[in-house]
């Protein structure tokens, strides 16, 4: 088992050191702590055959995947993410979940996500190729950034299970028993998210497929001014009347979900204190809006504030010293 901790870095250099040692050893992503100099982290990595195995444990702090963190990592996985202890809020394929111990959910990182915690957290990952996850969870598009909460029947054996699993690779699980155990523990996880989203997993897999790929190309495109349906259709090589009809099941058209999308992300930036140092114009065309008015106007008939008003609120605390 590989193991790799802050506890012997001094604070100042802590959290660059963690952003590369995370991003080399495991995942492209970027932390950013909630205080620079209290931040600590460990990660803990193992296998059981073709099943990647992680325990993440850190303080305070706000872990993204964006586009560029894909561009230079392009190998596709998928992870089940099982909340240990603590909560955390996971933003991913436009769901935003709040997670807590025992709930799992399912991460593409292909895509664009986030996951964010406000007191020190503890989770277990489990990560496997695509190929693999299909023979049990034959769309898995379908249910990503969904939560599977602790209190669902199956949720708790499954949890179990995760836990059961990880203290037998820290003691050392003889490599015979690999294929075995990788079997057991994903047939328990495809049939927790099969009771729990029975409906959604039993749609076409084409549709399915074509949806999630629609999705995903509009998270990794956010930020371009020219994202539309049109951009997206040609993209997909799909008539924009067909992707009319993938996005019918979801009652939401695909404008509305980018606006609404863009505007999630522009309210959490605004909320967040490590970006007190940039205007609300910043942030608004940081997402593709390019007038300020419009951005006023649909955020406040999204949110029912101004974007002025919605910094006051989530920002009257002191600012966090990032030192």
């Amino acid at each position: 088992m590989d193991v790799y901790s802050t506890s012997h870095v001094p604070p100042d250099t802590r959290t660059n050191y963690w952003n590369q040692v995370y991003s080399s050893r495991f995942a492209q992503v970027t932390f950013n702590p909630l205080d620079h100099q209290e931040f600590e982290a460990e990660l803990k990595l193992d296998h059981v055959g073709d099943l990647g195995i992680a325990r993440v444990r850190c303080k305070p702090t706000d872990i993204e995947r964006t586009r560029s963190h894909i561009e230079r990592s392009p190998r596709r996985l998928f992870s089940f993410v099982m909340q240990l202890r603590g909560s955390s809020v996971f933003s991913h394929y436009g769901h935003e979940i709040t997670l807590e111990e025992g709930d799992f959910t399912l991460c593409d990182n292909a895509t664009p996500h986030r996951l964010r915690f406000t007191n020190t957290a503890d989770f277990i990952i489990l990560r496997l190729r695509p190929e693999t996850l299909r023979t049990y969870l034959p769309n898995p598009e379908r249910v990503c950034g969904l939560k599977l909460p602790a209190r669902e029947a199956f949720t708790a054996s499954a949890a179990t299970m995760v836990q059961t699993l990880w203290d037998q690779v820290e003691r050392g699980l003889p490599t015979k028993f690999d294929a075995m155990v990788t079997r057991a523990m994903l047939e328990v996880l495809s049939t927790s998210y099969a009771l729990a989203f029975d409906p959604w997993i039993a749609e076409s897999s084409v549709v399915s497929a074509r949806r999630a790929e629609a999705r995903q190309f509009i998270e990794t495109h956010l930020k371009d001014p020219d994202l539309s349906p049109g951009m997206v259709a040609r993209a997909l090589r799909i008539s924009p009347r067909y992707l009319r009809m993938l996005f019918a099941p979801e009652r939401e058209t695909v404008s509305a979900y980018i606006l609404r999308r863009r505007l999630e992300e522009c309210a959490r930036q605004i909320a967040s204190p490590l970006w007190r140092g940039q205007t609300l114009t910043d942030i608004a065309f940081r997402y593709g809006f390019n007038s300020a008015a419009h951005f006023t106007r649909v955020f406040r008939d999204h949110f029912g504030v101004t974007p002025r008003q919605y910094r006051k609120a989530h920002l009257s605390a002191p600012p966090l010293s990032l030192s």
